[in-house]
């Protein structure tokens, strides 16, 4: 497939990380409005009601299969090889569709198989077990029939004005490789912390978004399109939903985009768990 991924569709990224019995009627709501990518999980649980509202839409006459660029994630409990072809079966058959565009590892950290998705010992800590990312990849490759000839395409990051990936994103751009940004916007509610600062609430963002006549998530959302990312925002809201997708009629300039980047103070929302493993992808200088 092409992997222009926004520049293919001219449209974000949905991202459907929403709670369970909200995802069908917000994929529908979402390919309505123009959005035709969207990014799912195992780990949401909600694979069936975007694959529903994905055929919904199909029956309907909205969209073909091909219009779709559906991407999923192989969550860390199936890391090892042999477990990566059946789990990528296991999301198929839930999304009751014929193909996946786009499979993700969800993390680079494998944790301890089993029934429990975030299996914990009696201290609370995540336990893990020594599966080396390579070897899921391997797996991977499997999956399209292919062996150990793969680059990666896309590497989905945490990306926001306050953690605005400048190095990896250029690093990815010299190796054909395309940046996704979860959590656009910032804290997702889940992890929220009570000292995690709101982009949404930035002094120099809501005076952009007032110069612009815009929102600030239209600001935050435009930057990181022009910053060279692909954005995955979240809402389960369809005003939000309409609003997120109207930021293609603006461009925001290079003096205004160069006071975004100078808020950017390395702040990462989204810490995964298994500081003490191997893998973990922190430790390195992207």
């Amino acid at each position: 497939p092409d992997f222009g991924l926004s520049a293919r569709f001219k449209v974000l990224i949905f991202n459907v990380a929403t709670k369970q019995g909200e995802a069908e009627q917000l994929v529908k709501d979402a390919i309505d409005i123009g959005y035709r990518h969207f990014d799912t999980a195992m780990i949401y649980r909600n694979e069936k009601e975007v694959g529903s509202g994905i055929k919904a839409k199909i029956a309907e006459g909205v969209v073909k299969r091909e219009d779709i660029f559906l991407t999923t994630k192989l969550w860390s409990t199936y890391h090892r090889r042999e477990k990566v072809v059946e789990t990528c079966k296991k999301s198929l058959s839930e999304l009751g569709l014929e193909y996946i565009d786009l499979y993700l590892i969800h993390t680079p950290i494998a944790y301890k198989e089993g029934d429990d998705l975030f299996p914990k010992d009696s201290n609370g800590k995540i336990q893990t077990i020594d599966v080396d990312y390579v070897d899921t990849w391997k797996g991977m490759e499997e999956c399209v029939k292919l062996a150990a000839t793969i680059k990666p395409v896309v590497n989905q990051v945490e990306c926001h004005p306050y953690l605005n990936q400048s190095k990896l994103i250029a690093f990815c751009k010299e190796r054909g490789i395309v940046i996704t940004a979860y959590s656009p916007l910032g804290s997702p509610n889940a992890i929220a912390k009570q000292t995690t600062p709101a982009p949404l609430q930035d002094p120099k963002l809501l005076q952009l978004a007032k110069k612009y006549n815009k929102s600030v998530a239209q600001i935050i959302l435009r930057y990181l399109i022009q910053h060279g990312t692909v954005p995955i925002p979240k809402s389960s809201n369809r005003k939000r939903l309409q609003e997120n997708f109207d930021i293609f009629d603006f461009e925001i300039s290079k003096e205004d985009k160069a006071a975004i980047d100078a808020l950017n103070i390395n702040i990462r929302i989204c810490d995964p768990s298994g500081k003490d493993d191997k893998n973990y992808p922190f430790n390195i200088e992207y």
